[in-house]
C-alpha cells in the first residue's frame, strides 16, 4: 500500500510539474504575443506618423508653391496695359488734385482765412460728381443722369480752373514777370481741368471694355443682330411673348422657338415650309438616282446571260443527261389517254432539222441550266 500511495504521489507531482510548465509555457507564449502586438501598433503609429507628416509636408509645398504662382502672376499682371494705364490714370489724377489745391487755397486764404474751406469744396464737388459718374455707369442709370453729373464735374472744375488761373496771373507781385505769371496761370488751370478729364476718359475707357467684353461676347452680339435682322416678323412675336411673360419666367431663346414654331409651324429653328419641300425633293431626287435605270438592267441581264453560259452543260455533258432521262421516262408507268381525259394518244414533239437552231430568250436559257441541274441530280441519285 504504502508502496503504491508513493508512485501516485511522485505521479501527481510530475503531473503538477507538467502542468506547471505548461501554464508557464502557456503565459510565455501570452506575453510574447502581446510584446508582438505592442511592436506592431507602434510600428503602425510610426508609420501613421511618418505618412501624416508627408502629407503635411505635400501640402506645405503645394502651398508655397502656389503663392509663389500668385505673386508670379500679380508681378505679371502689374504689367499689363490695363494695369497700367488704370493706375497710371489715378497717379495722374492725384498729381493734379495736388497741383490745384494749394493754389486754391493760398487764393482763398489770402482774401481770407474765413474761406479756407471753398477751395476744398469746390475741389471735392469736381471729384465727387466724377465718382458720381463712374456709379451711374456701373447701375446702369440712364443717359442724362450721367451727363448732368458730367456737367457739374465741368462746372466745378472750370470755376477751380479759373481760380488757379488768376491766382498764377497774380504772380508778378511776387517777383515774376509777366511771361512767367502767364505761363504759371495757364499751367494751374491745365492741371485743374486735366485731372477730371483723365478720370472721366477712364471711366469711358473701362465702360467700353466692359460692354465690348472678348471676341466671343462680340460674335453674340453680332449673330442677334443678324438674327433680328433676317427674321423681323419672328423677333417681333418673340419680343412680344417675352413682354406678355412674367419677369423672368421666359428666357430669350425659348421665346424665340416659340415664335418661330407659330411662324413657321416647325419646332426646329431655321427650317421653313419651303426648306422642307426642297429637303423631300432632294431626298426623292437621291432615291431615283440610286434605283437602276433601264442601262442598269441591261448590264444585270447581260451579266446574268454570262453566268448562265457558263452554268449550262457541255453536249458531253447533256447527252447522257438525255439519255438518262429517257430511261427513267421508260420505266415510268403509262397512263392512258382515258385515264387522263384525252384520246389515249401521246403528242410527238415537232421534228428539227439539223441546221435549225432554237433561240432562247433569257428566261428560256435560265430555266434550261435549271432543267439540266435538276436532271443531273437526278441522274446522280438513281445511281
Amino acid at each position: 500500500m504504502s508502496v503504491d500511495r508513493a508512485a501516485e504521489r511522485r505521479a501527481d507531482q510530475a503531473a503538477a510539474a507538467e502542468q506547471r510548465r505548461i501554464d508557464r509555457a502557456a503565459a510565455d507564449q501570452r506575453r510574447i504575443e502581446k510584446e508582438r502586438a505592442a511592436d506592431e501598433r507602434a510600428a503602425r503609429l510610426r508609420e501613421q506618423q511618418r505618412a501624416e507628416q508627408q502629407l503635411v509636408q505635400e501640402q506645405q509645398r503645394v502651398e508655397k508653391e502656389r503663392r509663389r504662382a500668385e505673386r508670379a502672376a500679380r508681378r505679371g499682371a502689374a504689367l499689363t496695359a490695363g494695369n497700367v494705364y488704370r493706375k497710371g490714370t489715378l497717379a495722374l489724377v492725384a498729381a493734379s488734385a495736388l497741383g490745384s489745391l494749394p493754389a486754391q487755397v493760398l487764393h482763398f486764404v489770402h482774401i481770407s482765412p474765413m474761406l479756407l474751406p471753398l477751395p476744398f469744396a469746390i475741389e471735392g464737388a469736381a471729384w465727387v460728381m466724377a465718382a458720381g459718374v463712374a456709379y451711374a455707369d456701373e447701375r446702369h442709370l440712364p443717359g442724362w443722369v450721367r451727363w448732368l453729373l458730367r456737367g457739374l464735374v465741368g462746372a466745378a472744375a472750370t470755376f477751380a480752373a479759373s481760380v488757379n488761373y488768376g491766382y498764377g496771373t497774380g504772380l508778378t507781385t511776387a517777383g515774376l514777370s509777366a511771361a512767367d505769371a502767364q505761363t504759371a496761370g495757364i499751367g494751374l488751370a491745365a492741371v485743374t481741368l486735366l485731372g477730371p478729364l483723365l478720370f472721366e476718359v477712364r471711366q469711358w475707357v473701362s465702360t467700353l471694355s466692359a460692354t465690348a467684353g472678348g471676341g466671343e461676347q462680340r460674335e453674340q452680339r453680332r449673330h442677334a443682330r443678324r438674327r433680328r435682322r433676317d427674321h423681323r416678323t419672328v423677333a417681333k412675336l418673340a419680343d412680344r411673348l417675352l413682354s406678355a411673360a412674367p419677369f423672368g419666367s421666359l428666357s430669350t431663346e425659348d421665346a424665340w422657338a416659340r415664335a418661330w414654331a407659330i411662324v413657321h409651324g416647325t419646332d426646329e429653328p431655321g427650317m421653313t415650309p419651303k426648306l422642307h419641300r426642297y429637303a423631300v425633293t432632294s431626298a426623292t431626287a437621291l432615291a431615283a438616282a440610286r434605283r437602276p435605270g433601264p442601262e442598269d438592267l441591261r448590264e444585270r441581264i447581260d451579266s446574268g446571260l454570262r453566268e448562265v453560259d457558263w452554268v449550262l452543260p457541255t453536249t458531253a455533258t447533256v447527252t447522257p443527261i438525255r439519255r438518262a432521262s429517257s430511261q427513267v421516262a421508260a420505266q415510268m408507268p403509262t397512263t392512258t389517254g382515258k385515264a387522263r381525259g384525252g384520246s389515249g394518244k401521246r403528242p410527238t414533239p415537232p421534228r428539227r432539222t439539223k441546221g435549225d437552231t432554237p433561240r432562247y430568250s433569257t428566261a428560256a436559257r435560265v430555266a434550261a441550266a435549271e432543267t439540266a441541274r435538276r436532271s443531273a441530280v437526278t441522274v446522280k441519285t438513281g445511281e
